[in-house]
């Protein structure tokens, strides 16, 4: 039985535990923190949990399929229901646009928000956006890191002109404008490239695909998003894995030219026959775990780092908005809120801010009673400086003050902030050192960033990398997906070596 040991127990190591327990491997998970989860943080005030991590679930096949494959039932792990408004969208106090997973409710939602030509545009661009998706799913998105050439083999000749249409050399800013004359509603998709941490003025147009994987579906998860890291965690532990917490990995060990286990910070050795890293690249680049392992993959500069952000759990009533479960409300200067970020460095003076309202659901139904306090979590982009420098120099009062003017300019007011606990950027690159805070990796600016980020298979024999700074990219669905193609790549070589190994000849050499 094969020994693997993951580091990390975020979304992709465990997708990747459960695959390979599923197997029949001896599989062994270390994790650092005191809870699994990686990214998909707990916050609990006044004794209740509030996610404060990723809050849109996405892509749901990809834990049917996960689960099944491990031999789980994702629908009986993990109780979730699709919502019927995607999210609600605000720019001002005098109204408020909702986006559907129905396009005419959408097209008819735009139409009365902003006029006929912009809903005539936005059916034109859901189109446009299917297409990109459809031509993404398989050859991308599903399969191992492509090079552009081995794209358009994937893809295949009949194809080409669907991969052209694509527009991969066109800003996402530039395409959306070839469809909405609102700013607001450039404004409203252009926030996709937000997902992958980067900015819409230099991430590729290809992103639009997030608009249409939103309108496939958004699931509601009782019991928080964490509940999906719980029901992978059981998953693999049913077929063995043993899941360790609190045990934090000091260096991987190599044996010609191979990894062959690690040391733990308490000295504890463990050895094993394949590793996965489930933590972000940057921090083995910079020699976290072990000046040996630095070229394993190639460093991510500060440059090229994703957004990082400006978060607060809260537990306080609120009024004079009518919240959904997401919210957005968007600052004025869109082009200025990112040339802070990514041009001088600094947090936007007033910028965009998500708002997840936990205890609500989409309609009136769960609506809490006049006064009472509900779970919150806000979210504002800011730069990935965190191992250099504040992102403000007032700290946590700023924060809270341009987070407050946001939503005060919407007509919503936040009457307690004193309860909240706020996460910036130095905390975040404590959390995922070597990282400044980045929280997707490195950014998909330009065409060719996102052939740049690392395959499953690392330059160390012995050695998979899985998590959101991998192949296919940030996010739970994509994370977990990696967790998958790591697992895949790990159990090819082992079979490889196996039969190699089965077909020698009695009496002479076998090759390793």
């Amino acid at each position: 039985m094969a020994r693997v040991i993951i580091i990390g127990a975020g979304i992709g190591g465990l997708a990747a535990a459960a695959l390979l327990a599923a197997r029949g491997l001896d599989v062994t998970v270390v994790e650092r923190a005191a809870e699994i989860g990686g990214k998909m943080r707990l916050a609990t005030i006044g004794g209740r949990a509030i996610d404060c991590g990723p809050t849109v679930f996405t892509m749901r096949w990809v834990f049917d399929e996960l689960f099944a494959d491990a031999g789980g039932d994702f629908a009986a792990a993990v109780a979730a229901r699709p919502v019927e408004i995607l999210a609600r969208h605000a720019w001002d106090d005098r109204g408020h646009l909702d986006l559907y997973p129905d396009l005419d409710r959408s097209a008819d939602a735009i139409g009365t928000f902003c006029g006929a030509a912009e809903a005539r545009a936005y059916r034109s661009f859901s189109t446009r956006a299917a297409e990109i998706y459809r031509t993404l799913e398989h050859s991308f998105l599903r399969a191992s890191r492509p090079s552009p050439v081995s794209l358009m083999f994937r893809v295949g000749p009949q194809r080409l002109p669907e991969l052209l249409r694509i527009s991969p050399f066109a800003t996402l800013w530039d395409a959306l404008g070839e469809h909405f004359n609102d700013p607001r509603l450039r404004q409203l998709f252009g926030r996709y490239a937000t997902y992958c941490g980067s900015s819409p003025f230099q991430a590729p147009a290809t992103l639009m695909l997030v608009a249409h994987v939103e309108r496939e579906g958004v699931w509601l998860v009782d019991g928080g998003m964490h509940s999906i890291a719980r029901a992978l965690a059981t998953l693999a532990r049913t077929h063995g894995a043993e899941i360790h917490l609190n045990a934090e990995v000091k260096e991987i060990e190599i044996t010609r030219g191979r990894a062959t286990g690690l040391t733990l910070a308490d000295g504890i050795r463990l050895p094993a026959d394949a590793i996965v890293m489930n933590a972000d690249v940057a921090a083995l680049a910079a020699g976290c775990f072990g000046a040996a392992l630095r070229g394993a993959v190639a460093a991510v500069p500060p440059a090229a780092r994703s957004l990082s952000a400006v978060t607060i759990a809260n537990l306080a009533p609120c009024d004079g908005f009518p919240l959904l479960r997401h919210n957005v409300f968007f600052s004025p200067d869109y082009q200025a809120e990112f040339d802070s970020i990514f041009r001088a460095g600094r947090l936007p003076d007033d910028p965009t801010v998500y708002l997840c309202a936990q205890d609500r659901g989409d309609g009136d139904a769960d609506v809490p009673a006049p006064g009472e306090a509900e779970r919150l979590f806000c979210l504002i982009n800011a730069p990935p400086g965190g191992d250099t420098r504040a992102p403000a120099p007032s700290g946590e009062t700023t924060w809270q003050a341009r987070i407050a003017h946001r939503l005060a300019q919407c007509g919503l007011r936040i009457t307690k902030w004193e309860n909240g606990q706020w996460t910036g950027p130095r905390e975040f690159n404590r959390l995922f050192p070597a990282t400044g805070g980045a929280l997707y990796g490195r950014a998909s600016h330009g065409w060719a960033a996102t052939f740049r980020r690392e395959a499953a298979r690392s330059r160390l024999r012995g050695l998979y990398l899985a998590g959101g700074g991998t192949h296919p990219g940030p996010g739970v669905p994509m994370a977990a997906l990696s967790g998958r193609l790591a697992a895949d790549a790990l159990l090819a070589d082992l079979a490889s070596t196996r039969e190699s190994v089965r077909t020698a000849m009695p009496g002479g050499m076998s090759t390793p």
